[in-house]
């Protein structure tokens, strides 16, 4: 526990290329994801989920990538690596293994595992990434930096929240 807080699993997604700003967004998230005592859930692979396992790995936190495929291709800041076979339907694990999730920029697959995130009721927050109208039940909301994306996950994926 820090401050108070449970630790969470926290889903980070996003593509598997960025550039270098994104990248860095990624991992000074990372860095508060583990910072903040929780464990970084991701994709496995590069870009953003390199970068996040990357900072939660400088951290001294654990970070679990669930694989499209083999271990071949598994970032080298993952703790856990779990070859899935699976393809682009592993994003429904990702999603599903986080108490929340954490978007950072992102293409298709990213939207993927933000749709399947609020359908599946879980808490999302995006840090330049898709925008998306309020539609029915969920919606992601927005966070400006990593400090923020990662506190509006706690608060949100926390019982008794507002």
């Amino acid at each position: 526990m820090i401050m108070g807080v449970k630790a969470m699993y926290i889903s980070v997604v996003g593509a598997g290329e960025c550039d270098g700003a994104t990248r860095e967004v990624a991992y000074q998230v990372g860095l508060e994801i583990a910072g903040r005592g929780h464990v970084l859930v991701c994709g496995g692979l590069g870009g953003v989920m390199d970068a996040a396992a990357n900072g939660a790995h400088d951290a001294g936190g654990i970070t679990v990538g669930i694989l499209p495929g083999g271990r071949e291709s598994a970032s080298r800041w993952l703790t856990v690596a779990l070859p899935t076979g699976m393809g682009e339907a592993r994003n429904a694990l990702v999603a599903g293994a986080g108490d929340a999730l954490i978007a950072v920029g992102g293409g298709h697959g990213t939207l993927s595992e933000i749709a399947l995130g609020i359908k599946m009721g879980k808490p999302v927050v995006g840090l330049d990434s898709w925008n998306l109208e309020e539609r029915g039940r969920g919606r992601m909301e927005v966070a400006t930096g990593p400090v923020e994306a990662v506190a509006l996950a706690e608060r949100l994926a926390s019982p008794g929240k507002e």
